[in-house]
């Protein structure tokens, strides 16, 4: 059973992995914790299953064997992946560009209040009843025999998700290593003020970060909706893992976020195993409280 806990425990950690560096971007940037992030990932699950219907509409669409999907789903994803960047630059022009002066706890307040809003906006769009992107019965591909350590089964689905996962994560890190846009952002987040005395605009690289989370978001919550289901509270769920990830790897720290995902993910997955699904969500709240007991800045956290 030990492969069959670390194959799944790798998928969620996938899912929350790419939710956390969204988190901690906006998190080292932005200077608040956005208690709305979780809901930009059920935002961008669902506009990835509004463009998904539009795209099918065109001209139907084969799945990839041995994928339970094809291209409309492809499409859809880049498609939600816009739509959920331009809600999160929305949510900062509206919302919380006004009142960054007032200071972080009032940004944390009104992300909570943002966080109802697109919940509730949510369960009107799209009722509370769970929905799937394909009707496709996807069999498990038994990659390892029960006789060692348990054996493993898992579905093409699920190695789509963490080979993508992977790649985004390499790309991500080249962006934020290599390019001028990845070194200015990295240079806010450690001293905003000697970044604009360098010449870089500060509101550009908000924005930016703003696109970079909400891309990351909807990915994240489209690879959720593929590997488990749709329902309006995802986001709700997923808030507290996002979390546990993001302050465990380190906040400020993208490796950190991606590592303290994949350890929330197979403590999750664990539970599940041996102790019972309906204590999974408590995982990731006792990983969050022994972290800030055992060591508050997290393991990757970012020097300044």
């Amino acid at each position: 059973m030990i492969l069959q806990v670390l194959a799944d425990g790798l998928v969620v950690g996938s899912v929350v992995s790419l939710g956390a560096i969204g988190l901690t971007l906006t998190f080292s940037i932005l200077r608040f914790s956005n208690f709305g992030h979780g809901e930009l990932l059920a935002w961008g699950a669902y506009l990835a299953l509004s463009a998904l219907g539009w795209f099918a509409a065109l001209g139907g669409g084969q799945p990839f064997a041995p994928l339970s999907f094809g291209w409309p789903l492809l499409g859809a994803l880049a498609a939600a992946a816009a739509g959920t960047a331009g809600l999160a630059l929305a949510l900062d022009w509206l919302l919380f560009r006004r009142l960054r002066a007032q200071g972080a706890i009032t940004l944390v307040i009104a992300s909570f209040g943002a966080a109802l809003a697109l919940r509730n906006l949510l369960f009107f769009l799209y009722g509370g009843i769970p929905q799937y992107y394909s009707g496709e019965l996807q069999m498990a591909i038994r990659l390892v025999p029960r006789s060692v350590a348990g054996g493993l089964r898992i579905t093409p689905d699920q190695l789509f998700v963490l080979a993508l996962t992977l790649a985004i994560v390499l790309g991500l890190h080249l962006f934020l290593s290599r390019s001028t846009m990845g070194r200015a952002m990295r240079g806010t987040a450690g001293n905003p003020q000697l970044a604009r005395v360098a010449g870089i605009d500060p509101e550009h690289v908000l924005r930016v970060t703003w696109v970079l989370g909400g891309v990351l978001a909807a990915v994240a919550g489209v690879f959720a909706g593929l590997t488990v289901q749709l329902r309006p509270t995802l986001g709700q769920e997923l808030l507290l893992p996002l979390f546990a990830a993001a302050i465990l790897g380190g906040i400020g720290s993208v490796w950190g976020a991606v590592i303290g995902g994949l350890i929330v993910g197979l403590a999750e997955s664990a539970a599940v195993m041996w102790v019972g699904a309906e204590y999974r969500a408590a995982v990731s709240f006792l990983v969050l409280i022994a972290i800030l007991l055992v060591r508050p800045t997290g393991l990757f956290a970012e020097k300044a």
